[in-house]
């Protein structure tokens, strides 16, 4: 009895034993390796769309930091292009405003033939001896005239103060002497002196030609000089020519002049190196450009509205 009480106990957790095995085992399979496949491959597709979600997100903010420098870029360009029109109209409107330094005339207002001063003082000594001389005749001839001389002294004073008074008349002077009289001399200065007010007069105009100048100071710092500051003042006020009555002004005037045409030249040359700078980085247009849009804006002008 007690026998066959464990016989049947053993038999009875091996019959549960096999009985719950095909909850787990299929029949005939070890075991089923499908499921696991299957698994794997939904992980592998749940890893996979993440990444490609993650790619998309990342394209994203680098297509926007691309759209953010391409805009950045062109406001500098813009910026750039605007500045160096900016300088190129600044440069323009200087060298219109001071364009009439390239008409002075040097020869003129240096004046290389002004009578000096010895000159001037030589000729007064030979006037000084001419008057000595016609006075020393007609005394004589007066003398002789009246008999407190004798009659020939009388006669010679008479032939000697003609003589020395035809010598006031410049041809009858030049044919015993080439040299200048004094009143030629001061008649040549006040001349010279005319002729350099009237072309001073021509450059200044109406607007002044040496304080617009002083624009040009950058390229040459001589035109800011404490020298030139009452020309600069004067032309400011336009009384600069009447301000020049001696050669002295007009010399200082010529100095100005030279100072500003080297401004002016270095002035040119910043404005062609601006340029082609500018044409070089497309922030300039050509020649032909500009030719090209007027005459398209003049052709849409002509069109009939």
């Amino acid at each position: 009895m007690a026998q066959n009480t464990g016989t049947k106990a053993r038999q009875a957790p091996a019959t549960a034993s096999s009985a719950a095995a095909p909850a787990v085992l299929r029949q005939g399979r070890a075991a089923d390796p499908a499921p696991a496949v299957a698994v794997a491959g939904q992980g592998t597709q749940n890893n996979t769309q993440p990444s490609i979600g993650s790619n998309e997100s990342a394209k994203q903010p680098s297509e926007a930091m691309a759209a953010d420098a391409a805009s950045s870029r062109d406001a500098s360009s813009g910026s750039n292009r605007d500045k160096a029109a900016n300088h190129q109209r600044q440069l323009r409107l200087t060298m219109r405003q001071c364009n009439r330094v390239l008409l002075a005339d040097y020869d003129l207002l240096a004046m290389e033939k002004w009578p000096n001063n010895a000159r001037i003082s030589a000729a007064r000594r030979r006037r000084d001896l001419w008057l000595l001389a016609v006075a020393v005749a007609a005394v004589f001839f007066v003398g002789g005239m009246f008999g407190l001389l004798p009659a020939w002294l009388g006669g010679a004073g008479f032939g000697a103060f003609v003589t020395t008074l035809l010598l006031a008349l410049p041809p009858v002077r030049r044919v015993f002497s080439s040299r200048p009289s004094n009143r030629e001399l001061v008649q040549q200065r006040g001349q010279m002196l005319r002729d350099a007010r009237r072309h001073v007069a021509h450059l200044e105009g109406a607007d002044g030609l040496v304080w617009q100048c002083e624009r040009m100071a950058a390229f040459n710092p001589a035109l800011a000089s404490h020298s030139f500051t009452r020309l600069r003042e004067a032309s400011k006020t336009h009384t600069l020519v009447r301000q020049l009555t001696e050669r002295k002004y007009v010399r200082l005037y010529l100095f100005y002049l030279v100072e500003a045409d080297k401004a002016y030249q270095r002035l040119q040359q910043a404005f062609l190196d601006s340029r082609q700078e500018g044409l070089e980085q497309g922030w300039v247009q050509s020649p032909l450009e500009e030719v090209a849009e007027g005459k398209a804006g003049t052709d849409l002008k002509s069109v009939p509205s």
